[in-house]
């Protein structure tokens, strides 16, 4: 996060610096762009990019620093954050276009109003993609979701790792990427898993097929280990259970309630388990 800011704050000082360069060539070189019609646009269109941005980028940061030191005493899950930084990205996108019109001679009204029944055609042809993102839209102000927070959504589970005007990228059980679309958020049961201080979740290992007979002394291990564990709710029976059975191998999964959704606090006891089924396999293997 602290990188993404400093490239933010780079990437600010280049526009200015750019900026503060074309409004000296155009003080400088005044009549040379007077007679050079093409370059005159062409400036003239970077230079409305470049001031649209500036403004933008400085909106953006007041907006969010506000709203930080609003809520710098509570504990906010809301995507108020993401929302202004993908909203600021339209606009500058936007922005870049009409750039792009002028530069070339095209005046953008003019080319909007002979565009109307091809803009409604486009409409209708990406009606799915426009839905889509005004549902992204409203996922990313509000309070409902946040990345982080573990979803079932319709058929789909996982944790949400990024969202887009699109879909909802979900990392599931089996660490894949599901991109759903923003639309089944409100048109799907939807159940939010990490809206409670409990948070379910899973920790999955293999292990060789002639380990299952002696399997019951890694469970005894592991809920000795967990049974009074103070992240941990209490609530779970803490079995493993069987996932897969291959050819030479078993795999197994293990459910329970943590008492966060933090991620760091389930890689900790992920790796209490992991570190009692690497001593059970070493053992078992000095035994063998």
């Amino acid at each position: 996060m602290e990188k993404k800011n400093h490239a933010n704050v780079l990437q600010f000082i280049l526009k200015l610096i750019a900026w503060v360069l074309l409004y000296l060539s155009f003080w400088r070189f005044d009549d040379f762009y007077k007679t050079h019609h093409f370059l005159n646009d062409v400036s003239n269109a970077f230079n409305l990019f470049l001031t649209s941005s500036i403004l933008f980028s400085i909106g953006r940061y007041i907006v969010i620093t506000l709203y930080n030191k609003r809520h710098e005493n509570r504990s906010v899950r809301g995507n108020f954050v993401l929302g202004i930084s993908r909203l600021t990205a339209v606009l500058n996108t936007s922005v870049a276009i009409i750039a792009i019109m002028l530069a070339i001679g095209i005046n953008p009204r003019e080319f909007v109003t002979s565009m109307t029944i091809v803009a409604m055609a486009i409409a209708v042809t990406f009606r799915e993609y426009i839905t889509n993102m005004i549902s992204g839209l409203f996922i990313m102000f509000s309070d409902q979701l946040s990345v982080g927070d573990r979803v079932k959504i319709g058929e789909y589970k996982g944790r949400i790792i990024d969202i887009t005007f699109s879909s909802l990228i979900i990392q599931d059980e089996e660490d894949d990427m599901v991109m759903v679309p923003n639309n089944m958020v409100f048109t799907s049961p939807m159940v939010n898993l990490s809206a409670h201080r409990s948070s379910l979740f899973s920790v999955r290992f293999e292990l060789p097929l002639q380990t299952a007979v002696e399997i019951g002394k890694l469970e005894d291990a592991i809920q000795k280990t967990l049974i009074n564990h103070p992240y941990l709710t209490g609530e779970d029976d803490l079995n493993l259970k069987v996932v897969e059975i291959g050819k030479d191998y078993v795999k197994y999964k293990m459910e329970m309630h943590a008492t966060s959704s933090s991620s760091k606090l389930h890689t900790q006891l992920e790796n209490e388990i992991l570190k009692e089924v690497l001593k059970f396999k070493r053992a078992y293997d000095l035994e063998t």
